[in-house]
């Protein structure tokens, strides 16, 4: 029996930042399922800033969305046919089918989300890849003393808010960067960031400066640009610095050296800064610990999350080209569809 569905395809590879011709809604009939595998419906759709990466036709950790493929992301599903015997109708799992309200999957491939542990939508946000990635990247990476100042970008953001709350509670002072005061004032106000500055503001360089009167220990850096310049002279010496993502630049045409790449460098080697770039895959290990400690933290109220959620499919590019300029607030998810049907 065919199923029709919907999904958005790769119409053009962008040209700088994402426009709507980029994409393309389409109708299509979900294939027959297999030996081992599932039909999956679509209920939540992560949008991240990663996916900018995925529209380009260049060399990556991953390889690119191909043109008139369907755009990639993590999902929330929920199991409607199975021909995988660990897998049932009413299974709530966690897959990578993309934008798509309907989708195959080797049954492998996916895996069942732990309802017990919070919304389910908390499983591609605060239980998902963006906690996960904060996680790792800061305790991993960073190795936050208590004492000492982390600073994090997009700091009202799904990854940045979970770094700063994580700090905290190892005792370090967390500042953050967010754009607006509505978003400083939820770092500073709802989350207990010791500061959050607008990177938006002419004197921004010299807020975080102040906000930061013993330098900085820890920079979790997903932003990069302008940001990252400001940030740079107020490192300490042997300070960390995890990157895993640079959204300020995931748009940009030119793939150019900075004038300041030579004081940088020399920068790096008198102050000896650890600088790491990572792929949240690289602890794949840290899942279990991850889990625990997040799930336990989010119950206890010690970390606190907010969804940013934009409703149909169809309106998932508007959302993106949104994300990638900071008109989200929160964690950005697409509702696909109703939790159950």
């Amino acid at each position: 029996m065919s199923v029709s569905a919907k999904r958005i395809a790769l119409a053009a590879r962008p040209k700088g930042e994402p426009k709507p011709s980029d994409f393309r809604l389409e109708d299509y009939v979900a294939p027959v399922l297999g030996e081992g595998q599932v039909l999956l419906r679509t209920i939540w759709l992560s949008l991240d800033p990663y996916m900018r990466g995925r529209m380009n036709d260049a060399a990556s950790y991953s390889a690119p969305v191909p043109l008139d493929g369907v755009m990639e992301g993590g999902t929330v599903c929920e199991v409607i046919a199975s021909n995988f015997a660990d897998l049932a109708p009413g299974d709530i799992v966690l897959a990578h089918s993309g934008w798509q309200t309907l989708a195959v999957a080797d049954g492998k491939m996916v895996r069942k989300v732990d309802t017990s542990l919070g919304p389910i939508s908390t499983a591609v946000g605060i239980l998902g890849m963006p906690g996960m990635t904060a996680y790792t990247g800061l305790l991993d990476i960073g190795q936050p003393k208590a004492g000492e100042t982390v600073v994090v970008a997009a700091a009202s953001g799904a990854v940045g808010s979970a770094v700063g709350q994580i700090a905290m509670i190892k005792g370090a002072r967390a500042v953050g960067i967010a754009g607006g005061k509505d978003k400083c004032d939820y770092v500073k106000n709802e989350l207990g960031f010791a500061d959050c500055i607008d990177h938006r503001d002419p004197d921004f360089a010299a807020k975080l400066k102040a906000a930061c009167p013993n330098g900085i220990d820890v920079y979790f850096e997903n932003v990069g640009g302008a940001v990252f310049e400001a940030v740079f002279p107020l490192l300490n010496f042997f300070a960390r610095i995890p990157v895993c993502g640079l959204i300020a630049q995931y748009s940009d045409t030119a793939d150019s050296t900075p004038k300041w790449a030579g004081s940088m460098m020399r920068t790096i080697l008198t102050k000896r800064l650890a600088i790491r770039g990572f792929i949240v895959s690289d602890f794949a290990s840290r899942r279990g610990d991850f889990l625990r400690d997040m799930s336990g933290w989010v119950k206890d109220g010690k970390v606190k999350y907010k969804e940013c959620i934009t409703d149909g499919l169809e309106n998932a590019p508007t959302a993106f080209m949104g994300l990638l300029k900071g008109s989200n607030f929160g964690k950005q998810l697409v509702r696909v569809g109703p939790d159950k049907v």
